[in-house]
């Protein structure tokens, strides 16, 4: 039979830094399938558990724990060891009381972190398109996949804050000058400032957000700044 969806397997010298798996131990690590985020910006469910978590010692009791429902993935059970686990996805586990949410660091584009229970049904998702459908309605697509058909005005690199797994929007926050964004992407990854203006894109530069660091002033590209809160961020994050 013909594969579906490219192949289940990576070379490990091939694999992103930030999954934290040896490069010399062995030859083939698994991979992400196609799913909710890109392959260069997830890491796959058991991966995570082996490598980044040290929750397992092998694939093969990796295995026995997702096959057995016991990973919730923004609060929906995964069965599939390539699930791909991206920026803000909330990870829960069975028998274990810490919970995770995935944000990016200095050091690592994705680093887990550890919540309060009561934020596990909150996530932050960016809007990366909308779409006009029948009767004038909206459909928003966010950066981990998902979609909805909303009344409700949104701009592409806005956030929302929503319930999950239910996907109710709780909270939006414009992109706009004066709310605190963080740094999703690149060498300020995990850095969280104040945006003080934003600049049209030309035909040779992208739209670009000129954001406050502390002391230093930086100009980034627009897509890579995810709106946090107006003030502070609405969700934990460091």
């Amino acid at each position: 039979m013909v594969s579906i969806a490219g192949s289940k397997k990576l070379k490990r010298q091939m694999a992103p830094q930030f999954w934290g798996i040896t490069r010399k131990s062995k030859r083939f690590v698994i991979t992400v399938r196609p799913g909710p985020h890109k392959k260069n910006y997830s890491v796959p469910t058991a991966v995570f558990l082996r490598d980044t978590l040290k929750i397992v010692t092998s694939l093969r009791e990796a295995k026995s724990a997702i096959y057995s429902g016991k990973v919730k993935i923004d609060g929906v059970v995964r069965k599939s060891l390539h699930h791909a686990i991206g920026l803000m996805d909330v990870v829960e586990l069975e028998n274990v009381p810490d919970i995770y949410r995935l944000v990016p660091s200095e050091k690592k584009l994705l680093t887990p972190i550890k919540i309060n229970k009561s934020e596990k049904s909150k996530k932050l998702v960016r809007v990366i398109s909308k779409t006009t459908i029948n009767k004038g309605k909206m459909q928003i697509g966010f950066h981990d996949g998902r979609s909805l058909i909303l009344d409700t005005k949104l701009n592409v690199g806005d956030t929302c804050l929503i319930q999950i797994p239910d996907l109710k929007i709780l909270e939006v926050i414009k992109m706009e000058a004066g709310c605190q964004c963080m740094v999703t992407r690149g060498v300020n990854a995990g850095q969280i400032g104040k945006i003080e203006t934003i600049e049209k894109g030309t035909f040779i530069l992208p739209k670009r957000a000129v954001l406050v660091l502390g002391d230093r002033k930086i100009e980034i590209p627009y897509d890579i700044v995810m709106a946090i809160g107006k003030e502070e961020p609405v969700i934990q994050l460091k």
